[in-house]
């Protein structure tokens, strides 16, 4: 960095922030828009994208299904942030912070959920599965969970912002961000050297985990793979390969995804089960011109 920037008494939105999202940056809350949000049949009526958030929720919703709990059957409503979805009224009522996932239940009096954290709760105590019932190992999965949602703005804001998304590569940030990320490793490394998963049984603290940090050391998150020598954390590697085997956390990756060059992974909404077959973007038929 050549120039020194000084920060102004009091800061105020002039400059151009630069980067991917920065025209979905904005310094205020509230609706920017009027739009209604679509209701399907199901009960469970979730607002969403393919982002490692998002993906935490419709893997789990995956698995409760797979696991016989057909309460879970839910309709999946694509969110395209980088268009602003979600400054819609209708999205900002279910989620003030205006943040992706968001969910819905209509299964009894409406019941708003946001925060991907809070959703997997709240499913995971709606179903009574996928959350340890003795106490013990129900705390240690509350305290992977919560090491996630806390961890996890190192990773996305932190260093996915400045390796991946900046306008420009600054050493110092990449390093602060790079430096945590790989300690975060080192701490699941350690764990997951005397345990199969987090907290007993698979549960919620690892599809949330996994949806992070599985996906970044298989490749799948900021090309940085190589870069955080992820090969090194042999059972990180080893817990990430054996959850991305389960047919739930294949589909759960689909739903809601727009990106990525195999179109036989993106399900842009998902309404039925049947979708998985007939309705991925390498299955619809290009509309006549």
């Amino acid at each position: 960095m050549t120039d020194i920037y000084t920060p102004p008494d009091v800061w105020t939105n002039d400059a151009d922030n630069g980067g991917q999202f920065a025209n979905i940056n904005r310094p205020i809350a509230g609706a920017t828009h009027d739009k209604e949000l679509p209701v399907g049949e199901h009960p469970l009526q979730l607002y969403s994208l393919a982002t490692p958030n998002g993906v935490k929720v419709t893997i789990l919703l995956e698995e409760l299904l797979a696991a016989g709990h057909t309460g879970a059957e839910y309709d999946a409503w694509l969110i395209d942030i980088g268009e602003g979805d979600q400054f819609g009224s209708g999205f900002v009522e279910i989620n003030p912070n205006s943040k992706i996932p968001a969910l819905m239940d209509r299964s009894g009096a409406p019941q708003r959920v946001f925060e991907s954290g809070s959703i997997l709760l709240y499913l995971a105590d709606k179903f009574g599965a996928f959350m340890p019932t003795d106490p013990a190992q129900k705390t240690e999965a509350m305290n992977w969970l919560f090491w996630q949602m806390g961890s996890a703005p190192y990773l996305g804001g932190g260093f996915g912002h400045f390796y991946a998304y900046a306008p420009e590569k600054f050493e110092y940030p990449i390093n602060r961000f790079t430096m945590e990320t790989k300690r975060q490793l080192d701490v699941m490394d350690r764990h997951l050297a005397e345990n199969d998963y987090f907290a007993g049984d698979y549960s919620i603290a690892d599809m949330a985990i996994w949806s992070w940090y599985g996906q970044l050391v298989l490749g799948r998150l900021y090309s940085a793979a190589e870069f955080l020598d992820v090969a090194s954390y042999k059972n990180v590697m080893r817990w990430a390969k054996a959850i991305d085997a389960r047919p739930a956390v294949t589909r759960g990756r689909m739903v809601n995804r727009t990106f990525g060059d195999d179109l036989s992974l993106q399900l842009h909404e998902r309404h039925d089960a049947r979708d998985f077959e007939t309705k991925t973007e390498d299955k619809i038929a290009p509309e006549a011109d």
